[in-house]
């Protein structure tokens, strides 16, 4: 062993024997080698006579980097010695004549092999056709050597499609040039003579070496994409391919390859005539057989690949044929094959699952113009409604995992859901072509699933209901309603039955969905009205054992209560007597669900309770019981914990603390079915209890005044009774505003100031005299939080902070736009606010020319126009000093010019065509209050600064005093149009 195979050795070590000074050592000295001239006659040498791989490894890679970087710098003696050593090692040939005791490169491991046939390639990329036409003519005598040297040559070739032919990658188009000049010069030279070796390498090995069969036949396969399919498709080479597959006793893996080449024949690109009678010619029923093997099999993977390119590629010809004899006999094949694909679909592993539903979906399509379907072409819709339910089932395996909803679980149930969107698709188009078809499978698979066992159903049943629940998205409410085809029939079935497997979690969610989905069948056929309740309130519903399953429940129940309400007074008693152990439950303390999201929180029960008590059809004494009844426990719930608030242990706090929230998101809930006209009007005693309610629950911003939590879900509450009790709701509002105020933080703000405005919207300025003391609070804690500049997010900045700012920020401007809007902006002047004005005016201004919502841009050009026409009599005495310059001086030129004439300011987008809209209004606005005052500085001296021609100035004036807001507007703009390409970026906010 000389120095560089030792260096070889050490640099390949991974055992961490060797320490890494020797490492670096190696390293540098086989850097060394690499760098001589001589370095590729010294890699010959060792690969003809050392005898270690790692040697090997290194200098045919050594070889392969000195001809992709060295190649066109090398001497022509230097290359025909690399060519001629090379290729003799590749035929198993001594590269030196006079010493046939080199070692055999190709008796080595595979990954050296497929090195060598790497530096082949890279010769062939370099040589090929040009300075080397002879290699694969060359190559072909040295076949007889035996499988050392065919499984070489597969190697080279495979490689070959890999690096420079195969277009299944991406490649520049100086590659795709190369790779035609290749396969045109291969085409023209030796394809025929490689087919002719294929075939007789085939024929010869069949029964000696089936795994070199298989390999020639995985390296045939990629080629038959660009050659002479005639070299293929012929009488001989079909025949051997079929009795490859056919015959029993051989190898799996060679008769899957076998039918890997068929496949990629019937793929092979050509005009859709011949594609017809090739497909005919091959009697493929001759392998239908075979997909009934072990399903695992390679084999049948690959017969079942076979089968639906086949198929699909029929299905192609149906389409693109003109002639009836084409499409007949097209359909005629189509037609015996999709027994054997809807079989491959329902119990093969097949890899392409998506294009087999993409088939499905496109044969499917093919019947949607048709009069009617044929006796066959309903009985493939019906084989396919059979692999719709089998592919939608999940695998019984993961039922526990499913059930409990863990990790497993949650990761199956997420894919399925995934998969299942493209497979309802398909359903729904079944659904429309065969609509009797599709609700006669649904009946009877959900009666096979109501008759089978319990251990076995779960899945079945769950699948059965999903293509129930899935077809409802293609049934019109006219046909749900009136109960159109079998619905008459399987919506009172699925009502009335219970299934074994009933339990099963998912097996229940998608029953309450199914029904939820159907329900409007039972408002229209009252009489199913007590089943559709029961199923609802039963151990199907809300008294299912699973928690997720019953929260689920309450909420379905409450848009099953929402669309059917004055229907169910009748039963108002039975279903409060049915939720009576659900409510007492809700309101024992401690019974905060910690594990379940908020939306599905068990309150639904409280809303749709409140929807049926909270009716005018149901009598006054009855409805203040009822009321009652429920109210008085939540509020003692909440009195009895603010009570005990300070006596307890931070634990103990804490749980309740959890318990008020769950308490008043349920009054919460509860209060939605009361309306402001029965609670103040035709019923004020229900008024009366909500006030009584909302007394108690503004305590708890008292006695928790910093548990945020707490004070989102009385703020929720304030909201809720601002809509219930009307006017009557302001005695309270001085106490709640002032307790919620007294929070600086910007998440607070946002809530506080959404709370106002509703207040506003609802009452205008009948919240004028709260907003005169509270407005200069918030300005000064927003003014005090947000930057003066803008909100800056990069390096070190906070996510969270930037988008809690930001929206505290738009929050405000909304809440501007809103006391604007409504005659509010006296409020902005007063003697305690007027401090914040100036401050106001800055930041409704940069908004308004950079904000990046267009609608809050619209919003404060707004703002302004209402402030021009509240602040600016048309004669008279200036309202605010200052006002009138600073609107002409800094709004008009900023807003109104400069920041339209910004390339940003996109004419093409529907919110900035508004916001434009406005900001010409604003223009007309000043004019008519400001007169030549704003003429004079807009046009003398903004439209100077942005180079505007004086014609089109004049133009500008004169569509300004004319009366026609809308050419206005569209001089405007292509004013703006022409001037932008004047402005080079030179245009400065102020």
């Amino acid at each position: 062993m000389d120095d560089l195979e030792k260096a070889i050795l050490i640099s390949f070590d991974e055992s961490g024997a060797v320490n890494s000074v020797l490492k670096e050592q190696a390293a540098a000295f086989i850097q060394q080698i690499k760098e001589t001239p001589s370095v590729c006659s010294i890699c010959v040498e060792k690969l003809c006579f050392s005898e270690l791989v790692q040697v090997h490894f290194w200098c045919l890679q050594c070889l392969h980097e000195a001809l992709r970087i060295k190649y066109s710098s090398m001497t022509p003696e230097e290359k025909s010695f690399i060519r001629k050593s090379v290729f003799s090692l590749a035929c198993c040939e001594p590269v030196h004549a006079s010493n046939s005791n080199s070692v055999r490169i190709l008796e080595g491991p595979a990954f050296i092999k497929n090195k060598l046939a790497q530096v082949v390639v890279t010769l062939i990329y370099f040589e090929y056709p040009l300075s080397w036409p002879s290699v694969f003519v060359d190559f072909l005598p040295n076949l007889s050597k035996g499988a050392v040297v065919i499984d070489m040559f597969c190697r080279v070739l495979n490689v070959l499609d890999d690096e420079l032919i195969s277009l299944d990658y991406p490649r520049s188009g100086d590659d795709v040039a190369l790779s035609g000049r290749i396969k045109d010069a291969m085409r023209g030279q030796c394809v025929p003579q490689i087919v002719g070796a294929w075939y007789d390498i085939v024929s010869m090995y069949r029964d000696s070496n089936p795994d070199l069969c298989s390999s020639v036949l995985d390296c045939m396969r990629r080629y038959i994409s660009w050659i002479d399919i005639g070299l293929i498709a012929n009488d001989a080479f079909i025949t051997l391919l079929f009795q490859l597959m056919l015959v029993d006793g051989i190898l799996d893996q060679l008769r899957a390859a076998a039918a890997g080449v068929v496949l990629a024949v019937v793929s092979k690109r050509m005009d859709y005539k011949s594609k017809l009678a090739l497909l005919q010619s091959l009697q493929i029923r001759r392998v239908f057989r075979l997909v009934a093997g072990d399903s695992n099999s390679e084999l049948v993977s690959s017969v079942a690949s076979l089968l639906t390119g086949y198929a699909t590629e029929l299905l192609e010809c149906s389409k693109r044929l003109n002639s009836e004899d084409g499409k007949g006999v097209s359909l005629e094949l189509l037609n015996e094959v999709l027994p054997s694909v809807f079989y491959v679909m329902q119990n093969c592993e097949v890899d392409s699952a998506f294009s087999i539903l993409q088939f499905l979906s496109v044969y499917v399509s093919t019947m949607k113009s048709l009069p009617g379907l044929t006796e066959t072409q309903l009985l493939h819709v019906g084989q396919i409604l059979d692999v719709i339910r089998a592919q939608i089932q999940f695998d019984p395996m993961y039922r526990g995992n499913l059930d409990s909803l863990d990790k497993i679980g949650r990761e199956e149930e997420d894919r399925m859901v995934e998969f299942r969107k493209d497979v309802f698709v398909l359903l729904r188009n079944i659904g429309r072509v065969a609509p009797d078809l599709t609700q006669i499978f649904i009946r009877n698979s959900l009666a096979s699933a109501v008759s089978s066992s319990e251990d076995r159903n779960a899945e079945e049943v769950e699948a059965s209901l999903s293509l129930f629940y899935a077809l409802g998205e293609s049934l019109t409410d006219d046909a749900v309603r009136t109960g159109s085809g079998l619905l008459g029939e399987l919506v009172p079935m699925l009502l009335s039955t219970t299934f074994p497997c009933h339990s099963n979690r998912l097996v229940a969610l998608v029953y309450l969905d199914t029904i939820t989905r159907y329900v409007k069948f039972v408002s229209e056929n009252t009489q199913y009205i007590p089943m559709a309740l029961r199923a609802f309130l039963d151990e199907r519903g809300v008294h299912h054992p699973n928690v997720n399953v019953s929260r689920r429940a309450s909420y379905q129940f409450m848009k099953v209560v929402k669309l059917l309400k004055a229907k169910l007074v009748p039963y108002i008693e039975t279903i409060l007597q049915s939720l009576q152990d659900t409510v007492v439950q809700f309101t024992k303390t401690g019974s905060a669900s910690k594990e379940l999201p908020g939306t599905e929180d068990g309150t639904h029960v409280f809303e749709a309770i409140g929807l049926l008590i909270g009716m005018e059809d149901v009598p006054p004494e009855k409805q203040s019981d009822y009321l009652s009844a429920l109210l008085t426990p939540l509020c003692q719930q909440v009195e009895v914990a603010l009570l005990n608030a300070k006596s307890r242990n931070p634990e103990e706090t804490l749980a309740q603390i959890e318990n008020i929230q769950q308490m008043i998101t349920a009054i919460n809930a509860l209060s939605k079915g009361f309306s402001e006209r029965l609670a103040t009007a035709s019923r004020p005693g229900i008024g009366l209890m909500f006030k009584k309610t909302l007394d108690i629950l503004l305590q708890v911003l008292v006695v928790f005044p910093e548990i945020q939590p707490l004070r989102c879900k009385v703020t929720s509450f304030i909201h809720r009774m601002v809509d219930t009790l009307g006017n009557s709701v302001f005695p309270y509002l001085p106490k709640a505003l002032g307790e919620l105020l007294g929070e600086s933080e910007p998440k607070e703000l946002v809530g506080f100031l959404v709370l106002l405005n509703q207040l506003i919207c609802k009452f205008g300025t009948g919240v004028g005299e709260i907003l005169e003391v509270i407005y200069p609070v918030i300005a000064s804690r927003t003014f005090n939080i947000l930057p003066r500049s803008d909100i800056q997010s990069g390096p070190g900045s906070c996510p969270e902070e930037i988008r809690e700012l930001l929206e505290l920020q738009r929050t405000f401007l909304i809440f501007l736009h809103v006391m604007a809007m409504h005659e509010l902006s006296s409020i902005f002047l007063s003697p305690r606010s007027s401090g914040y004005l100036d401050l106001m005016m800055q930041l409704l201004l940069y908004a308004c020319c950079n904000h990046k919502d267009i609608v809050i841009r619209k919003a404060c050009v707004q703002i302004f126009i209402r402030l021009i026409s509240d602040w600016c009599p048309d004669h008279g005495k200036e309202k605010v000093p200052g006002f009138r310059s600073f609107i002409i001086e800094a709004f008009a030129t900023n807003c109104c010019l400069y920041s339209v004439l910004d390339k940003s300011f996109e004419f093409r987008d529907a919110n900035t065509v508004v916001l434009f809209g406005e900001i010409v209004l604003a223009q007309k606005v000043m004019y008519e209050k400001f007169g030549n005052d704003f003429l004079l500085n807009f046009v003398s001296k903004g439209f100077p600064n942005v180079h505007c021609p004086q014609n089109l100035a004049e133009q500008y004036c004169q569509k300004l005093q004319g009366n026609d807001l809308k050419a206005l507007k569209s001089f405007y703009q292509s004013l703006i149009e022409k001037l932008r390409p004047q402005q080079n970026g030179s245009l400065v906010f102020r």
